[in-house]
């Protein structure tokens, strides 16, 4: 591939590095060079003629005012372990367990007035005047107990450790100070951080974009003591950082009524974001999400002023920020970062609207990975990982474009790995081409729209709660991967605005997950209006896939509600007795890929005897299609990503809309795919696996043959 213009490129600048710095911006095209947590930026870097990226964490580095305003820390609940009573009276440590470099109890009477103690074997909240705390001991002492219950407490800790400051200390053996975070909620909060701005802004001239890594406050992240589970819980979507006796206290004054640590905790199994949010979980975002709107939006004013640019990075401390949310133009950001693993996470920054979408590719310059692996060290391949990366970005990056790419770290770490610094050069390269054919008109896509539907809508585009290898056991992640690079469109809606009437310019709706999540809906489904409105949907030619349990919930003749329409259902181990529909695998040609599957699930059973079963387990029914008036259902007992279920996938949709499965600018090798941009002409044909393979494509000028490398991507202009 010949070498491309410059730009579009961001790279991690470091003092003591210059002549590496400079050399590796050349090299990678960089235009742009950023600084790093933990590192600066020299001034012979700052003049070397490159725009400049500064990164701030408003509400950290602050130590020295943080220690003489330790009430102004960041908080949030903990339940304490569950300890059983053995007798009338019960003495409960709250930090046990919890990695005490990271919390430190608020026992203030503002705070112990949030506190709840629980009876868990009986569910039921012990008195407060049946306990109390010893704030010298970090003990709760709870009289009258019964003996063989269990009992926890409910209690709200400062975050004595910002916790990315600890990832990253830990991660790189740094020996330096722990950072605590500030907690904006209070008016002297407030004043301290915008005049830290204002100052950081004059001090900082040679800068043009403040990146603000995010802005207040950072997803949950609870540390465990023993190593041996350290990651003890952990939610990109969790809001459970934003508490604090100030902001529950609004919180009640605003909307009439109050909100009790059991609220948050919810029996210790906390509001995870795969679990459908309640009125008061919604009432608690949205006041969240006004107030960091609020404030957020003054700093960036102030930034503004100095004639710098502000970009948000959307990892660490998003919460609050809601990149899809009504609000989010109003903090007036010139662009949005997203460090990225998967294709699905390169669609969430694409999609959201703002100037400059960038992407933070992996993996970072650090000297191990997420995982503890190694990766920049002896032991590491960072070449190897750098291209299963770009692999999986690159499809997505084919269907919806970012205007930058870049990297984050530390620059040094790259000195012993030229093969990384030569593939860089090849992905920067490749990058700027793909943006450039983006900009002289869309892609090629087949008509049909796809709604992936569950209970967040569109306010989680394209996520769920973290990165692909923290949620990979939720069937929807594989399935937004696999929709991420596919030639259709995409939205995200939710039940409510299936009762308002949205599916109307929609042929495809997908609900993927287990019974009882967010992702399948839960009681949602006991909405009989939902249903309606779906059954009315399919009936009049409407495409239903249903995936692992989708609409499920209990009570009803149908365990997935949608069984009419799918052909297929769950015994739940009432029908035990009852017969069960035989059936015979059948064959569609070239609807399967060879090397697809889907695994089944027990108990799974036709309805009807009515469904094409296409693929089947076990003796079990994992893959059927129902027709369902003018319409149909799908139904898969589950869904993993790969390259021959992802055109398995699109394969399904073409088949029941009544399609034809060979169209222009496909690939029939599904170890391939192709992207066609009809202003500029170009075809680009990229191999997503790790061996030569060769493709036909169907064009509007004929069949055409390629033969690729492992990984590769090839262009060619269409005469």
């Amino acid at each position: 591939m010949a070498k491309n213009t410059k730009g579009s490129f961001t790279l991690p600048g470091e003092s003591g590095y210059e002549e590496l710095t400079l050399k590796m911006a050349e090299k990678w095209g960089a235009d742009v060079i950023r600084d790093s947590d933990g590192t600066v930026l020299s001034d012979e870097i700052i003049e070397a003629g490159y725009d400049i990226y500064s990164t701030i964490c408003i509400i950290r580095d602050h130590n020295t005012w943080a220690k003489e305003h330790m009430d102004k820390l960041q908080q949030t609940f903990l339940v304490s372990d569950a300890k059983m009573a053995t007798g009338d009276k019960l003495s409960i440590h709250l930090l046990d367990g919890y990695f005490k470099e990271q919390f430190m109890v608020n026992g203030t009477p503002a705070s112990i007035k949030y506190w709840q103690v629980f009876d868990r074997t009986i569910n039921t909240e012990v008195a407060k005047d049946n306990w109390i705390y010893e704030e010298e001991t970090g003990n709760v002492i709870i009289q009258n107990t019964i003996s063989y219950h269990e009992y926890t407490v409910n209690f709200l800790a400062y975050r004595i450790w910002e916790e990315i400051s600890m990832y990253n200390h830990v991660t790189n053996s740094w020996d330096k100070e722990h950072l605590m975070p500030v907690d904006p909620r209070t008016k002297e909060a407030q004043e301290y951080l915008y005049g830290w701005l204002k100052k950081w802004c004059e001090e900082h001239p040679s800068t043009t974009v403040v990146r603000f890594t995010s802005m207040f406050y950072n997803f949950v992240w609870m540390w465990g003591e023993d190593e041996r589970n350290r990651n003890r819980f952990s939610d990109w979507g969790s809001y459970d950082f934003t508490v604090s006796p100030e902001a529950l206290d609004a919180f009640e004054k605003e909307y009439g009524y109050a909100l009790t640590s059991e609220d948050f905790i919810n029996q210790g199994k906390l509001h995870v974001t795969h679990m459908p949010a309640d009125k008061k979980q919604l009432d608690y975002m949205a006041f969240t999400n006004r107030f960091v709107v609020e404030y957020g939006k003054k700093l960036i004013a102030l930034v503004h002023e100095y004639g710098k640019k502000a970009y948000v990075f959307y990892d660490d401390s998003w919460v609050g920020v809601e990149p899809y949310s009504d609000l989010f133009g109003e903090f007036g950001f010139d662009g949005l970062i997203k460090c990225v693993f998967n294709g699905y996470e390169a669609r969430l920054c694409a999609g959201v609207e703002v100037e400059t979408h960038e992407l933070r590719l992996h993996p970072y310059l650090f000297p191990v990975g997420l995982g503890g692996a190694p990766t920049f060290m002896e032991g590491g391949d960072p070449t190897a990982e750098a291209k299963v990366y770009w692999n999986r970005i690159r499809r997505a990056l084919l269907r919806e474009p970012v205007d930058r790419i870049g990297l984050g770290g530390y620059l040094h770490l790259v000195e012993d790995f030229p093969d990384f610094c030569d593939y860089i050069e090849e992905v920067a390269d490749e990058f700027r081409k793909i943006k450039d054919f983006h900009k002289a008109g869309g892609v090629y896509t087949l008509p049909c729209k796809v709604a992936v539907l569950h209970s967040w809508g569109s306010i989680r585009s394209w996520s769920l709660s973290g990165h692909f290898h923290e949620t990979y056991m939720h069937d929807l992640i594989h399935v937004n991967e696999a929709l991420a690079g596919l030639p259709v469109d995409v939205c995200f809606i939710n039940f409510e605005d299936v009762k308002a009437g949205k599916l109307e310019d929609v042929d495809v709706v997908i609900n993927a997950g287990r019974a009882g999540t967010a992702w399948s809906g839960g009681d949602v489904w006991k909405d009989d209006a939902v249903l309606t409105k779906l059954y009315q949907w399919v009936e009049q030619g409407g495409i239903f896939i249903g995936v692992n349990e989708p609409s499920a919930v209990e009570g009803y003749q149908n365990y997935f509600r949608m069984a009419p329409v799918l052909g297929m259902d769950e015994d739940m181990g009432e029908r035990v007795c009852h017969g069960r529909w035989q059936y015979d695998v059948s064959t569609v040609e070239g609807l399967i890929p060879k090397g697809a599957y889907v695994k089944s699930r027990e108990n799974c059973m036709l309805t009807d005897g009515k469904a094409m079963v296409l693929l089947e387990e076990n003796g079990l029914p994992a893959l059927s299609v129902h027709e369902f008036g003018k319409g149909k259902g799908i139904y898969l007992a589950g869904f993993e990503v790969n390259n021959a279920n992802t055109r398995m996938l699109l394969n399904l949709m073409l088949y029941a809309m009544g399609k034809d499965l060979v169209q222009n600018y496909l690939t029939d090798n599904v170890e391939t795919e192709c992207a066609y941009y009809p202003g500029s002409r170009q075809l680009v044909v990229i191999n997503n696996s790790d061996s030569v393979q060769t493709t036909k494509i169907q064009t509007e000028q004929g069949t055409m043959e390629f033969t690729l490398e492992p990984f590769e991507t090839q262009m060619k202009e269409m005469m």
